[in-house]
């Protein structure tokens, strides 16, 4: 069986040790506090999937530069400080299997370090001197906080509809990978046709992205027990699976389900009632829909990939990034 994940690292091994370095070079805040909490979040083991996404589309768009993996930092730094906000909200104890930034510095000191990597992605975007790639930095900060405070509004809400979470995801996920494509497009000067399928490749990819996660959330099987861990259904996350199993299980099913998540406050899921909601997100379908859905994102990807005018191997590169990602 192919290790996907293996290959793609093999193949963009130097592209992952030279942003590794523009990260840390580039971060450069005036309170050591600041590296500190930054380095806590931005060093703690993070795949550099989007800034690596970004560095792959400028190539494929031409680009011939040096500032690449320096711009690249943008969408890393953006991530780290929308991981630094949700481990607050959500109440997260452990992130990457470290503790959380604010148990270790406060709930303050995360929330204002967060809020400096987002300034500090708007400055690396503006050294650029295009006014479309900061425009295009500042919609997607935009459009994050508005998915994040829409994901807060309705937190533990069993009405979520499938409208809702595809908004949520899309602001939340897809805007990013879709600005870190669309901007590789922008530096590299590349024609209007090339913009809108690298974009539409890394929209795609991104949402593609989410759902895949979810599917694993719920129904990722542990090698060493050969059990779903379920990490998602025990935490009682409103994810796809959940969200269209509530609108499409039988009545009885869907009563079920609605009686164990409304315990959310109460007390932890019993491993009981875990096999139970895995029983039933199995017998309605909801496993088969969201993985589905999650190939047809991904199958939209490839197309748009595959409407870019480039040589094999850059080729290579994307459709690996793609599928090693996303596997399920």
């Amino acid at each position: 069986m192919r290790d996907l994940k293996r290959e793609i690292l093999t193949m963009v091994e130097k592209d992952l040790k030279e942003i590794e370095i523009a990260l840390a070079d580039n971060l450069n805040p005036y309170l050591d506090l600041v590296s500190d909490v930054a380095g806590h979040i931005l060093f703690a083991g993070g795949k550099r999937l989007r800034p690596l996404l970004m560095v792959l589309s400028a190539r494929i768009c031409g680009y011939k530069g040096d500032y690449d993996k320096i711009f690249s930092t943008t969408f890393e730094y953006l991530h780290a400080a929308t991981l630094l906000h949700d481990d607050l909200v959500d109440g997260a104890k452990l992130r990457r299997g470290k503790p959380v930034a604010n148990s270790i510095w406060g709930n303050s000191t995360a929330v204002l370090v967060g809020d400096f990597l987002l300034a500090r992605g708007l400055s690396i975007a503006a050294a650029t001197g295009k006014l479309k790639v900061i425009k295009v930095i500042a919609g997607v900060t935009e459009s994050m906080s508005q998915g994040e405070i829409h994901q807060l509004m309705r937190k533990g809400a069993l009405d979520l509809t499938e409208a809702e979470y595809m908004e949520i995801i899309r602001r939340k996920t897809a805007v990013l990978f879709e600005g870190a494509c669309r901007i590789s497009a922008f530096i590299a000067n590349a024609s209007k046709k090339e913009e809108k399928a690298v974009s539409g490749y890394g929209y795609n990819m991104g949402m593609a992205f989410q759902m895949a996660d979810d599917v694993k959330g719920s129904f990722w099987t542990s090698a060493a027990s050969g059990k779903p861990e379920a990490g998602d259904i025990r935490k009682r996350k409103k994810t796809l699976p959940l969200v269209w199993a509530l609108q499409h299980a039988s009545e009885p099913d869907a009563s079920r389900l609605r009686e164990i998540y409304a315990a959310e406050a109460t007390a932890p899921m019993s491993q009981p009632e875990v096999d139970e909601v895995l029983a039933i997100l199995e017998g309605c379908g909801a496993h088969a829909e969201a993985l589905g859905r999650a190939r047809r994102y991904r199958d939209e990807a490839l197309a748009d990939l595959d409407a870019l005018p480039i040589d094999p191997e850059r080729r290579a590169e994307m459709r690996f990034l793609l599928e090693s990602v996303i596997a399920i």
